[in-house]
C-alpha cells in the first residue's frame, strides 16, 4: 500500500453547538482552513462554517483510502446530532457503521 494516503473523517463542533462532518488526509491543516474561514481570513473553508466562530475539533479517526472516507463520512452525515455526540463520547464506534 506504498503511496496510498491515508484518510481521516472529523468532526467539529461550532458556534450554536453545530456539528460539521469531514474528511480528509491532513486534519490539523483542514481544520486551521476552516478556522481561517470561520474568521473570514481565507476561503478554503466550508461554506457552512461562516461566521461560526469559535471552532472545536471534537473528533477524528483514521478511516483508511478515500473511498471508504467517502462511504464512512456520508453514514455519519445522516446520523442524529445524538449519534454524532455518542461518536464524539467513544459510546460508539466508527466501525459500528460500516
Amino acid at each position: 500500500m506504498s503511496g496510498t494516503k491515508v484518510w481521516y473523517l472529523y468532526i467539529i463542533r461550532a458556534a450554536g453547538n453545530s456539528l460539521y462532518t469531514g474528511i480528509t488526509t491532513d486534519v490539523n491543516r483542514r481544520f486551521s482552513e476552516h478556522c481561517a474561514t470561520a474568521k473570514a481570513i481565507s476561503n478554503k473553508g466550508a461554506k457552512a462554517l461562516r461566521g461560526k466562530h469559535p471552532l472545536k475539533l471534537e473528533f477524528f479517526c483514521e478511516v483508511g483510502n478515500r473511498s471508504d472516507a467517502l462511504k464512512i463520512e456520508y453514514k455519519v452525515k445522516k446520523l442524529s446530532k445524538t449519534a454524532k455526540e455518542k461518536l464524539i463520547l467513544g459510546e460508539q464506534s466508527i466501525n459500528e457503521l460500516s
